[in-house]
């Protein structure tokens, strides 16, 4: 069975007040993922901006196939929508700090990746993209 067409790619139909709760978490977590680049230096920073690109790279995961403009590969849906889920970087964050290392800072890279994949999927949601239906179409 298909799909109807669909000849524009849909966005989130969030309320503007969703989008505008996730658009100040977004500018939060943007201060905090600098601020933890900047106080840490070292590998926090390509750590930061891989969290921040890591999710999307699940769309060259998968097996790809038919599809329509805006409409993502049926293969590549489960992958994308696990990683697009916050939960995952939030556990992320609360995990982290209580992993054995040498001194408090030893996991800041880690819990610099978690706030760059918060980030991104914070940013996701404020510009009104979300996760993926079965047949690859924004919910």
């Amino acid at each position: 069975m298909t799909s109807p067409t669909r000849n524009k790619a849909n966005r989130s139909s969030a309320s503007g007040l969703v989008r505008g709760a996730w658009a100040l978490l977004s500018v939060f977590l943007l201060a905090w993922t600098v601020l933890e680049m900047v106080n840490h230096g070292g590998g926090t920073i390509p750590l930061g901006i891989l969290g921040f690109i890591a999710p999307d790279l699940t769309l060259f995961v998968g097996p790809s196939g038919p599809r329509e403009p805006g409409q993502l590969p049926r293969g590549k849906v489960p992958a994308y929508n696990l990683v697009h889920r916050p939960i995952v970087p939030l556990l992320g964050l609360i995990v982290v700090p209580f992993l054995p290392g040498e001194g408090p800072g030893a996991n800041v890279g880690l819990f610099t990746f978690a706030l760059g994949w918060l980030l991104h999927i914070a940013s996701d949601r404020t510009l009104g993209y979300g996760l993926r239906t079965a047949d690859g179409w924004q919910r």
